[in-house]
């Protein structure tokens, strides 16, 4: 419980999502100390975070990006279908741009390094329960340039699949979510090896050279955020 919630409003009930149990319990403790806010629980994978989001029903989620068993940009786009009334803010070490657009995507209302200290994230905890959307100066950096610098077009393909198969759209749907060669291959209870095969099948059916590409190429065919 914080140590003083405020006399006029109740405070800001808060659920922290990160697979780390040492950051899991560091920030739930830091939190639940900040004035105005409560943590009610915490979650140590996606679908647990999901779970907990539908029976508590906090205000916000923090959310971690790499967990197990579900993604947070996954866990998020399921808690905003149950629940759009709920904020969820990630908090993570990843600012690469395919983490960023998979979180926004799915309907993050900010986005935050670990990097930043306890009083940015209990600005950031505020600001997304008040509706409002925070993002982190390396992440605005990000859309900054990729708004500047617009990906070259690839392949023109009106709709998908492009001749894509099964495996091949699901790969594509998990890099856009941001996960790596490794997590994929566990997520889809395949080897890396094979990964990386329908990695290079599927860059070569739409024409994309990298990651980037293929993440730009997943949210313009609808695959982004769609777990």
């Amino acid at each position: 419980m914080s140590e003083d919630a405020g006399m006029d409003a109740p405070p800001i009930r808060l659920l922290i999502a990160d697979d780390q149990a040492a950051i899991r319990e560091a920030l739930a403790t830091m939190l639940d100390l900040t004035p105005g806010l409560e943590v009610v629980g915490t979650a140590a994978d996606g679908a647990a975070a999901v779970a907990e989001t539908l029976r508590l029903r906090p205000d916000v989620v923090l959310m971690d990006l790499r967990m197990p068993v579900l993604d947070g940009a996954g866990a998020t786009a399921r808690i905003l279908a149950a629940a759009p009334e709920v904020a969820v803010l990630v908090l993570t070490t990843h600012a690469d741009e395919p983490s960023i657009l998979a979180a926004l995507s799915a309907g993050a209302r900010g986005y935050l390094t670990k990097q930043a200290g306890r009083a940015d994230i209990a600005r950031a905890v505020r600001a997304a329960a008040a509706g409002q959307s925070v993002l982190d100066p390396e992440v605005q950096a990000q859309l900054v340039r990729l708004a500047s610098h617009p990906p070259t077009p690839v392949a023109a393909v009106p709709d998908l699949p492009v001749e894509l198969s099964e495996r091949e759209t699901e790969v594509l749907r998990q890099i856009a979510g941001g996960l790596s060669n490794q997590e994929i291959a566990a997520a889809l209870f395949v080897s890396e090896a094979t990964v990386k095969t329908h990695i290079n099948n599927l860059f070569a059916k739409t024409g994309v050279r990298d990651r980037a590409q293929a993440v730009r190429y997943a949210f313009l065919h609808g695959l982004g955020g769609d777990r």
